[in-house]
């Protein structure tokens, strides 16, 4: 099997801005209003991802460049979410490092688990898409999650001030509100897990298929970086509910 999987070729590029024409069109024929949205995205994709490529060829030769890509990764992530869940941007370092606790509770933990291991070899080929997936997930369910407990907690604000007015801690109020709402982050990748092989294949198990490897061998990757998701996670819904419930993320929590 050959070593690429997609044709590199104006074929590509045609497809390419067909699609995003299509997805621009339904945003715009919906009435979602997502059509300027769809292209800016597509255009930033394209331009990241094609610096990206040139960067990687330089930075998966060396572990210590790998390390400072993951970095790199990291700190988008948490810019990501801070200004998803506060729904106003950064301000400051105040803002981004909370917003970085559950990205890094959730993936770090996995991704050492699977490097010390052996189960992921020690390479920059191998470690920056397993943290990439590991830290894109954990900032997907922290955004996800935060964004929840946010509109929750305000649609709900008398509540909490009523728990609160019969004497229980800010946390526990918070909580009793926001844990069922910030739960709902995990649905997508529960489905996911639950599903595989039998609704959807996933990137990793297709891309080992396509990259030669055998069935077997693609199983096992895709259950890795399933499971691997799953508990990253978790632990970064746990973490940005708690974040939360202590009044570190959000300002206009009731205290």
């Amino acid at each position: 099997m050959g070593a690429s999987v997609v044709d590199l070729g104006p074929r590509l590029a045609v497809v390419l801005v067909v699609l995003t024409a299509l997805a621009a069109v339904g945003g715009r024929l919906s009435g979602l209003g997502q059509d300027r949205p769809v292209v800016v995205a597509a255009v930033r994709a394209t331009v990241q991802l094609a610096l990206v490529s040139a960067v990687l060829l330089v930075v998966v030769r060396s572990l210590w460049l790998s390390a400072v890509f993951v970095v790199l990764m990291l700190t988008v992530a948490t810019a990501t979410s801070a200004g998803r869940i506060t729904g106003a941007g950064l301000r400051g370092s105040r803002r981004a490092l909370p917003a970085a606790l559950p990205i890094v509770a959730g993936a770090l933990p996995v991704v050492a688990l699977v490097l010390a291991s052996g189960a992921v070899p020690l390479r920059g080929e191998a470690v920056i898409p397993v943290a990439g997936i590991l830290i894109g997930g954990a900032m997907t369910a922290t955004s996800l999650a935060g964004r929840r407990l946010r509109d929750e907690l305000t649609a709900r604000r008398g509540e909490v001030e009523a728990a609160l007015a019969l004497g229980m801690l800010r946390r526990d109020a918070v909580l009793l509100v926001g844990r069922p709402a910030g739960a709902t982050a995990l649905v997508p990748p529960l489905d996911q897990t639950r599903t595989v092989g039998l609704v959807t294949l996933p990137g990793a198990f297709v891309g080992v298929l396509l990259g030669g490897g055998s069935p077997l061998e693609a199983g096992a990757a895709q259950l890795l970086v399933l499971i691997g998701l799953l508990a990253a996670q978790v632990l970064a819904v746990w973490g940005v509910t708690e974040l939360i419930a202590r009044g570190r993320l959000l300002d206009d929590v009731p205290a």
